[in-house]
């Protein structure tokens, strides 16, 4: 499984109709759907924004997509299956499209949607996938420093802290330190 190593864009105009793609690192169908909404603001005039996204859950991972009145599998599906097939995980990828006057057959639909999608993916970039955990630790106000220097090196970063007699912090890292993690600064 893999995610994007940074959010990217693409274009491409095919038979007069230009079709423009964006590809971000979503991680909630929140997130995809403003997401949407700030590609939609952005592009007014459009006559399709077309759109797939693979979010990765407790339940497994969901895909979904939109075709946005294009004909039945021509424009959502084509991205959806891209994502598939490299296995990509918390990304949506949405292509705007502004019709140029030239119908472009069911083929030659999913060819642009498609290949203007991969563009975007190929611009951003993919680095491997690491699942991320969510956990409450405290520790004393001495390992505060050690706690954050460790944190760091696992790429992890902190949510929230709150200090009263101890430090507590909510804290996201990657779900396969979390045991070490957790046992290396209980109280």
């Amino acid at each position: 499984m893999i995610t994007l190593q940074q959010q990217a864009s693409a274009e491409q105009t095919i038979q007069k109709s230009r079709f423009i793609a964006q590809a971000k690192y979503c991680e909630t169908e929140r997130e995809v759907a403003l997401f949407l909404r700030q590609l939609a603001s952005q592009h007014p005039t459009a006559h399709h924004l077309a759109y797939a996204y693979r979010i990765k859950t407790a339940e497994g991972v969901i895909p979904r997509f939109s075709d946005a009145g294009e004909p039945s599998g021509t424009a959502g599906k084509p991205i959806l299956q891209i994502l598939d097939g490299q296995q990509y995980i918390n990304v949506c990828v949405g292509v705007i499209r502004y019709y140029g006057g030239i119908n472009l057959g069911t083929g030659g639909l999913v060819k642009a949607y498609g290949g203007t999608a991969k563009l975007a993916l190929e611009h951003a970039g993919s680095t491997p996938y690491i699942e991320m955990q969510e956990i409450q630790i405290t520790t004393s106000y001495k390992r505060v420093d050690e706690l954050t220097r460790e944190l760091s090196k696992l790429k992890g970063t902190v949510l929230n802290k709150v200090f009263d007699e101890a430090a507590h912090f909510i804290v996201r890292l990657p779900a396969q330190s979390v045991q070490q993690f957790q046992q290396r600064f209980q109280p």
